[in-house]
């Protein structure tokens, strides 16, 4: 072998043992400043039980529907004949909450609260201790069921949406730069989104700072994952000329070693940052948001105007749209497409990162897994507003999130992401470039 060969060969494994060393530097600190991993739990067979007794004037209800959602997702049991009803959840130390379908109950009779104080006294949350059981019992009793009309309850679901959408946009923006600037379909983008609840929770509850100090860290953290792995991975590859079908697989490769990854080192169980659980207000109506909803919104809409005037006015953002545009004619005009890429990359890590954080509100919770459960809506609002494009990422991404929202007033709240997916569908039958993209992307 030639000297020339020997010394690309040790430039090779150069840059792949910093990569390993970098991601490996950056997941060891989370796990050596943690308890130790959280333990995984299946819910068929599991010791850990919320159960209950619903009663009227001490004789048993049967039929009694009840709902517990939280980690694991949301359950369905209805009472038996004693008025007895118990679910199996995966966790312990965690919250869930316990919700009387008023529906299910004989007429005239409702969930009341005896101090009058309580406005919906059939919902009630509870925490599966260290012991791994908790008991919930209702108040049943005559009075009137207070009940949401439905345009109250469109109301409420379009904020929401909004809300979700918003936080969606920005996980959409960074991944429709790099599809840009690069091509690349990065399906390791939702551990990018994982990646920067993980430091926020690492500076906010580990270390511990005050959270308005984490949340900055973590999308800085964030940022500098996403030029490590532009830095040791992305960019050799490029340089050997890899083609975007093995690129995108690449990106699903690294997706599935990072994912678990981050279960190895957090474990299976939900993590919380703090402010989870926050105080509610009424805005009209029955509306009601948590003040971290209120501060969610109001972080996503600044970012996203901030980046907009970026993207718009600055030079490089100027240079990001030309090579989105083409890239040969970018790099021919004099624009230096490597340091763009590069910038795009730390972009992209830092506003998926922010994503990360506000998805880990907005769930609420942190798991190993939580960034794939929305990959799938982030390419939907990707292809919908146009591919390549940040401004229709943004479009798309707010609309699959109010539809999310305001489809389960009509569909199981299991299926809501199938709404948006069908829409999808049926926007693309009839503009396949997507709301804001260009014929000329397709084929």
């Amino acid at each position: 072998m030639s000297n020339a060969s020997s010394s690309t060969v040790l430039a090779r494994r150069r840059r792949l043992g910093t990569l390993l060393i970098t991601i490996a530097g950056l997941l060891l600190a989370v796990w050596a400043t943690t308890l130790g991993p959280l333990p995984a739990h299946a819910a068929e067979g599991d010791p850990y039980r919320v159960s209950g007794n619903v009663q009227l004037d001490g004789e048993p209800l049967e039929g009694v529907v009840i709902t517990i959602d939280g980690p694991g997702g949301e359950q369905t049991t209805e009472t038996d004949a004693d008025g007895k009803w118990s679910v199996a959840v995966p966790e312990r130390n965690a919250d869930y909450v316990v919700t009387v379908d008023e529906s299910t109950l004989p007429e005239g009779i409702a969930v009341v609260d005896e101090t009058g104080a309580d406005e919906t006294p059939n919902v009630k949350e509870v925490t599966v201790g260290p012991g791994g059981r908790v008991s919930v019992n209702f108040f049943i009793g005559e009075g009137e069921r207070t009940t949401t009309s439905f345009f109250d309850q469109f109301v409420e679901r379009l904020f929401n949406g909004l809300n979700f959408g918003l936080m969606l946009g920005l996980a959409s923006v960074g991944l429709t730069l790099v599809y840009g600037a690069t091509g690349i379909s990065n399906f390791a983008h939702a551990e990018m989104v994982t990646f920067g609840a993980l430091m926020a929770y690492l500076f906010a509850v580990v270390i511990p700072w005050p959270i308005w100090v984490a949340i900055p860290i973590a999308v800085l953290m964030s940022a500098a994952f996403g030029y490590t792995l532009d830095a040791g991975l992305w960019r050799p590859l490029r340089r050997k000329g890899l083609g975007l079908v093995q690129l995108m697989i690449v990106s699903i490769g690294l997706s599935l070693v990072l994912r678990y990854v981050f279960q190895m080192f957090i474990g299976g169980g939900t993590i919380q940052l703090p402010g989870s659980v926050s105080e509610s207000l009424n805005l009209f109506g029955s509306v009601r948001l948590t003040v971290v909803d209120l501060a969610s919104m109001g972080i996503s809409i600044v970012v996203i105007l901030v980046f907009a005037i970026w993207l718009q006015r600055s030079r490089i953002g100027k240079a990001t749209r030309a090579i989105a545009d083409n890239a040969s004619l970018a790099a021919a005009s004099g624009i230096d497409v490597d340091k763009v890429v590069r910038v795009v990359w730390v972009l992209s890590g830092a506003l998926a990162g922010l994503g990360g954080v506000l998805w880990a509100y907005f769930r609420p919770g942190i798991k190993w897994d939580m960034g794939s459960g929305i990959l799938l809506l982030i390419f939907a609002a990707v292809i919908l507003g146009g591919l390549g494009t940040a401004y229709g990422a943004l479009v798309g991404a707010i609309i699959v999130g109010v539809l999310v929202e305001i489809s389960s007033l009509w569909i199981p709240a299991d299926l809501k992401y199938v709404a948006a997916l069908v829409i999808l569908i049926l926007i693309l039958l009839f503009r396949p470039q997507g709301i804001l993209g260009r014929r000329e992307r397709i084929g």
